[in-house]
């Protein structure tokens, strides 16, 4: 007998997961979720789950809250006897603290991979991890999405004749590659050098490739307090860019961002919906679009023992 599918939520993304149970044409699990007077979170799944192959929707930015509640969720699934439980992560909190650059720090995306495998998670289904290397910090399969798809089937509805992507780090050089590939066959790149001083802090260096006279796209995985963003794009401009605009994954936004978006250079930024943005979203600078085809798809292939591959794009 095949293993009835559920599908469950946090409360971090509500709205991402209703969108992905229409997909599915599924009604969302029933769970209360909610705190103790003291903060304590307490959880109740409100329907049978014996036997089923359960799927929790929460991404994890900060507060840690986000993160234990999945955890709590996770461990209340297997607790009720799921056969098979998969923490489907949009945004995968701690990611970039992924190695030792300096004595004496964690390993942030280690220790939330150990935690979760530790909670009783069988599998874990995520979208644009800050380092792909992260994947080996679990002991469990781990199916990792790119926003490519939908992001590439947006600019291909627009002119690129013009377009230069543009990755604002070395380190992203290649996914900035093969975002151009895919969206035209000369469609070139050019790759910004900035050094880091500290966290959340970032100074244009140097600029490889030519700018002068096209309209220029950054690509990156997330925008956060949009500091490094603002001046890349900056510096693009002075560089001669005729536009510039942004894409990237998850819309972090946060301190600062909003502020900084709406007084840049740039035209445009397009994130998705991996992060529930609130009333952020309604910036005119900020175009939203949706991963839950791309997760309700990813989620209904694992749930019938398919194929999943054709999505890691």
């Amino acid at each position: 007998m095949e293993r009835q599918l559920k599908v469950f939520s946090g409360r971090a993304n509500l709205p991402l997961a209703q969108r992905i149970c229409a997909h599915l044409d599924l009604a969302l699990g029933a769970a209360e979720v909610r705190n103790f007077y003291d903060g304590e979170i307490r959880i109740n799944i409100s329907e049978s789950v014996r036997g089923s192959d359960a799927f929790v929707i929460q991404p994890t930015p900060p507060p840690a809250d986000n993160l234990l509640e999945l955890l709590l969720f996770i461990d209340a699934l297997k607790r009720a006897s799921a056969d098979r439980v998969t923490a489907v992560i949009p945004y995968y909190g701690y990611a970039r603290q992924d190695r030792k650059d300096e004595p004496r720090v964690p390993l942030s995306s280690k220790l939330i991979a150990n935690l979760l495998v530790r909670s009783g998670a069988d599998r874990v289904l995520t979208v644009e991890l800050h380092a792909e290397q992260i994947q080996g910090f679990f002991d469990i399969p781990v199916d990792h999405l790119y926003s490519t798809p939908i992001l590439i089937d947006y600019f291909t509805r627009t002119d690129s004749k013009n377009l230069v992507v543009v990755a604002p780090d070395a380190g992203r050089a290649n996914r900035a590659r093969g975002f151009a590939r895919r969206l035209g066959d000369n469609v070139p790149i050019a790759i910004i050098d900035k050094r880091r001083p500290r966290p959340n802090e970032a100074k244009v260096a140097n600029l490889v490739g030519e700018v002068a006279g096209y309209d220029a796209l950054i690509y990156d995985d997330m925008i956060d307090t949009a500091g490094t963003l603002v001046s890349a794009a900056a510096a693009l401009k002075e560089h001669g860019a005729k536009s510039v605009r942004a894409v990237a994954t998850h819309g972090v936004l946060s301190g600062p961002a909003m502020e900084r978006l709406t007084g840049s250079v740039l035209e445009l930024v397009v994130i998705t919906d991996t992060l529930d943005l609130g009333k952020k979203k309604e910036n005119k600078k900020l175009e939203v679009l949706s991963v839950s085809p791309l997760l309700a798809e990813a989620i209904l292939r694992i749930h019938r023992g398919e194929s999943v591959s054709s999505l890691f794009v």
